[in-house]
């Protein structure tokens, strides 16, 4: 099970939470024999395809371009070594990685309830082991996590670019990896962007100790920390909930569950770590020569992620070019939750990657999928992928400008032909329906301009009366399965779902909803699409899957968080219902890095504002910021630090005392389709934790 702790109750509470647990210092390796799957707690509840879904897929299977199979021979292409073993166990016990337990997509099988084309995809991500890139100098270990780890050969030791979510995934590659060419030691570690699929394993590769030193340099984007913290801790909670039905990482792995995430095969369940960068990468272009290995590093911002990289290698004619550019079209809205991305921008940035770099390069890798080899490969792959943002971006705001609304536009833009027979631009990951409405969201918003959708009804509320209006429960039903008979999914999913929420304990529209939802999902060619289709006839069916789910971040980011950071999610954790009436006033000092802020509950809100100390305050609190960290992951209250005199209160703590008492514990199990409360979970429920981040995408 993860380790306990860290929860934002316990954190202004000041209540002493449990403590980390110990960590073993290897992860097991266990033989492809081995025990059953964390994952795997359920039966398979999948109804086959229906006689449509079979004959749309064979409609899809004569469109799509099977001739190309460049993708396959460029996937096996530099395969070294598989290893022994497909499990990987976390330290805490349970199973991190079970690459196995997709075996059966290997065996030839065309399955009718997944789309060909993410078949195709899926078995592509099966790649598992080490490769080599670059003869004698760049090598991958894929199909250990979500992500590829890459190591760089230097004069000496390894560049580790990208080091996995888990650190015992990581630290599995390393080991592989030296078995297989030799050990050598870590040199140099390169973040390409904020997602903790691309930093969290750091410590299954590296010490601290040795980023402190300077002896291991540690490379990043400018404001790299503070977007891997912040681009989803306020909506944390949430995201946590809804990465369940992007991911579906609880549902069974067979072709009626999960099959794969686009871009590889899951997210490894286990501890996940930050050492904070000790070389930022601060222009547009910038070179930095490590161990005799020269890296032109590229900033993308405001792409797939906040901030993000590519870098190029000269000495190799090597392109790196992180998630900017993978084997799929992207998210430009993911269904987790995030702000949304700026497809325009991610266009421009790939424009420039390709005429500074890919002109010349030989070989472009990057954190997922597979190598491509030759300019001309490279080019063609980097235009494809640029031009698909930019199409996606300007049709939309084409037809936007002609009155088409965020309601109407997914039916109505359309991929060029010519882009939907390129493999590398298909929509496995980002859905080209939902970043249709994306992009219209980031340049006009949510509101259609339909004055009726200013102030919508909750669903709950408005679908009684489209029940009542349609001549009770069980005309809808009947309506609803001619519906599913006559394939008229979407129309069938319209008015099922208004029964379901007037009616949450309706088990036969639940059951009917359910059978149409799978279907929709089967014939999903995007993964989050299909996720959250199974996921949600799953739900509507037995509830919410017990298990756990991986968790994104861990003790690192706590103390990688500002300070302010932490104060507004405070704001944001209490009851502003049992906060009227509130004021107080404390001025908060942390000497050991110069911080002050000033602290104001007035009109049931609670602010911060940093360099700031009020004149007359209520309560003023002194701790050294180092302390506070203890507090801030539960591994101490504040009442212990003032026992040990290491921290300091002066003044009225009323109201800092009644504050604890309003706050409210998040957790990721709430219903989003009505009556899917959790059932007995596998491990006790707990408040939402500071470290639970989703950033996988």
């Amino acid at each position: 099970m993860m380790r306990p702790g860290l929860t934002l109750l316990s954190v202004l509470a000041g209540l002493v939470s449990f403590g980390a647990s110990a960590q073993s210092p290897g992860a097991s390796l266990v033989p492809s024999d081995g025990g059953a799957s964390a994952t795997q707690h359920f039966d398979p509840i999948g109804k086959p395809p229906s006689k449509f879904t079979i004959e749309l897929r064979n409609g899809q299977k004569a469109e799509l371009p099977f001739a190309d199979k460049r993708d396959f021979d460029e996937a096996k292409k530099g395969f070294i070594a598989e290893p022994s073993y497909t499990k990987i166990m976390a330290d805490a016990g349970h199973v991190a990685w079970d690459m196995g337990s997709y075996g059966w997509l290997l065996t030839g099988k065309d399955f009718e309830s997944i789309h060909p084309s993410l078949q195709r995809q899926a078995v592509l991500n099966m790649g598992y082991g080490l490769y080599e890139v670059v003869p004698g100098r760049v090598y991958q270990v894929r199909g250990y996590d979500l992500a590829n780890i890459s190591f760089i050969k230097g004069d000496t030791g390894w560049i580790v670019f990208d080091p996995l979510t888990a650190q015992e995934t990581a630290r599995a590659a390393l080991a592989f990896i030296n078995d297989k060419l030799g050990k050598r030691p870590v040199v140099g570690v390169v973040y390409s962007h904020s997602h903790v699929d691309h930093f969290g394993g750091v410590r299954g590769v590296m010490d601290e100790a040795d980023a402190a030193s300077g002896k291991v340099m540690v490379i990043a984007p400018e404001g790299f920390l503070e977007a891997a913290i912040s681009e989803n801790v306020f909506a944390g909670n949430a995201m946590s909930r809804r990465v369940q039905w992007q991911y579906a990482v609880l549902l069974q792995r067979n072709p009626h569950g999960h099959v794969d995430q686009a871009i590889g095969k899951n997210v490894a369940n286990g501890n996940t770590g930050l050492i904070a960068p000790n070389r930022l990468v601060k222009k547009e272009v910038e070179e930095i020569t490590l161990d005799g290995v020269q890296m032109v590093f590229q900033n993308v911002p405001d792409t797939e992620a906040p901030v993000e990289m590519n870098t190029y290698f000269p000495q190799f004619k090597a392109l790196w070019t992180s998630e900017l550019v993978s084997a799929t079209v992207h998210n430009i809205y993911t269904l987790r939750g995030a702000q949304v991305r700026n497809a325009h921008n991610w266009s421009k940035q790939v424009a420039l990657t390709l005429y500074k770099f890919g002109q010349e390069a030989e070989v472009m890798f990057a954190s997922h999928s597979w190598p491509r080899w030759g300019n001309a490969r490279v080019q063609e792959v980097l235009r494809a992928q640029r031009d698909a943002y930019a199409n996606l971006n300007n049709q939309v705001l084409h037809y936007a400008n002609q009155g088409v609304t965020i309601n109407e536009i997914h039916n109505v833009y359309e991929v060029p032909k010519s882009l939907r027979d390129q493999w590398a631009v298909r929509s496995y990951h980002g859905d080209v329906q939902n970043n249709t409405r994306a992009v219209i969201n980031r340049f006009l918003g949510h509101y259609d301009g339909n004055p009726v959708n200013l102030i919508p009804l909750s669903p709950k509320e408005s679908a009684p009366l489209y029940v009542e209006m349609m001549g009770g429960s069980a005309k809808i039903i009947a309506r609803g399965e001619e519906l599913l008979a006559q394939d008229k999914l979407l129309l069938a999913t319209e008015i099922l779902n208004k029964l379901v929420f007037a009616e949450p304990q309706n088990q036969q529209a639940r059951r009917v909803l359910a059978d149409v939802y799978e279907q929709l999902g089967y014939r999903a060619e995007s993964t989050s699409v299909r996720n959250s289709f199974l996921q949600g006839a799953f739900e509507l069916r037995n509830g919410q899957p017990g298990g756990i789910p991986p968790r994104a971040t861990g003790p690192d980011v706590i103390r990688a968080m500002s300070t302010e950071q932490w104060l507004d999610f405070v704001g944001i954790s209490l009851d502003p219902k049992k906060a009227e009436g509130m004021r107080f006033t404390v001025n908060l000092v942390t000497p050991d890095n110069g911080e002050q802020y000033t602290i104001e509950m007035t009109n049931a809100t609670l602010t911060n504002i940093k360099g700031f100390q009020a004149k007359n305050p209520d309560l003023t609190v002194t701790v050294n910021r180092a302390d506070l960290n203890q507090v801030m992951m539960g591994q101490s209250s504040f009442d212990d630090l003032i026992a040990a005199g290491k921290a300091r209160f002066e003044g009225d703590r009323t109201g800092f005392d009644r504050l604890r008492t309003i706050l409210v514990p998040f957790t990721p199990d709430f219903e989003i389709l009505p009556g899917t409360a959790a059932k007995v979970p596998t491990t006790p429920p707990k408040p939402f934790e500071v470290r639970d981040l989703v950033d996988f995408d």
